[in-house]
């Protein structure tokens, strides 16, 4: 049946702002950006009750003349659930603003923090690939990010000191929050075992953490000789310069935090391979703990399948890899020669992974 003008008109805008919405959706993550750099969510947290917004304004050091901006400013992040507003008082007219739980994830200074995180893949380097994509797809070179700069990300980490800081310590920031919750709800993963090398480990966030809550275990972190270079170990947590692609300290497991996403298949099986010849036989206790994006394909929480969507499409445009779901990893596994792994949904949007030899 054809559609009435009246019906025709509503689809037209309906589809105009929904366009709209997708044009300006990038403004959402410059603001909360803004918002971070200015300090606006440490200010309310030191103010320590509802903050109006003259109250803020007197506190910000801003050019006076841009004042009436703030309340632009605070209304989206209001919008996009980082503040809330709250009456002062009955006799105030104006409301203040308050925290919530996901911009206090954001202040500075604290352990487990994700400030690190944003500020570095909001940072130029990374945001400037994304306008070379439809380039990408007409020239050889392994990614976009490659396109923008004329170099992979290793390379440019490897170099250049401005964006192996915001990497290091983005990367960081998200292993103190991922160990919090290991070392509280999954001492059983650590059970029966002596050893265990952190292979891609960076600084070595999550190994000195697991090193701290199981002083039994032996911990060493293998990265590039770059990352590693100066660094201190413990007695029973060491740091190893190589690469994970030839060879890898023998332990009774081994951890890939966040590593397999950012590599192709061919490449994760490589690494799985070099893990496997590194840890004893299922038998005797050996597996790889994974701690990785597991992407659901059935229909649920829109805004986590959304994340996982856009983890997978900043997996394409920065590096080499992809976000997989069940049966994706479950084929890498046994093309690596594992026999079994076991998937638990304990960390979010990140399960964790134990994979048999």
């Amino acid at each position: 049946m054809a559609m009435t003008n009246d019906e025709l008109d509503k689809e037209l805008l309906h589809s105009q702002a929904h366009i709209w919405h997708h044009i300006f959706n990038f403004m959402k993550s410059m603001s909360l950006k803004c918002a971070v750099q200015l300090g606006i969510a440490d200010i309310i947290h030191q103010h320590g009750q509802p903050m109006t917004l003259s109250e803020l304004v007197a506190v910000l050091k801003i050019n006076k003349a841009k004042t009436w901006s703030v309340y632009h400013l605070m209304r989206i992040l209001v919008h996009s659930g980082f503040l809330v507003k709250q009456k002062v008082s009955e006799n105030d007219e104006e409301d203040g603003y308050l925290l919530t739980p996901a911009s206090r994830r954001l202040l500075k200074d604290k352990p487990l923090s994700v400030r690190p995180f944003l500020l570095a893949m909001l940072d130029p380097i990374f945001t400037e690939p994304w306008h070379y994509v439809s380039q990408w797809f007409h020239n050889d070179n392994p990614t976009p990010f490659d396109t923008a700069h004329g170099k992979t990300i290793l390379e440019y980490v490897t170099h250049e000191p401005k964006l192996n800081n915001l990497f290091n310590d983005a990367m960081a920031s998200d292993s103190r929050l991922v160990a919090s919750v290991v070392i509280k709800d999954c001492k059983v993963v650590f059970e029966g075992l002596n050893s265990i090398v952190d292979v891609g480990g960076g600084t070595g966030t999550v190994a000195k953490a697991i090193a701290d809550g199981f002083p039994h275990l032996h911990c060493t972190v293998i990265d590039l000789p770059h990352v590693v270079a100066g660094l201190q170990g413990t007695n029973n947590f060491n740091y190893v310069g190589g690469n994970m692609f030839e060879a890898i300290p023998p332990a009774d497991a081994a951890l890939l935090k966040w590593v397999l996403h950012d590599w192709s298949d061919e490449e994760s099986v490589k690494i799985l391979k070099k893990c496997k010849e590194a840890i004893p036989s299922k038998d005797k206790g050996g597996k790889v703990i994974i701690i990785d994006m597991v992407v659901k394909d059935e229909k649920g929480d829109d805004e986590s399948m959304e994340t996982q969507l856009l983890f997978d499409m900043l997996m394409m445009v920065v590096a080499t890899g992809r976000e997989r779901n069940e049966k994706e990893w479950a084929k890498l596994f046994f093309d690596a020669g594992f026999s079994d792994y076991k998937i638990t949904p304990i960390l979010g949007l990140r399960p964790l992974i134990e994979v048999y030899p």
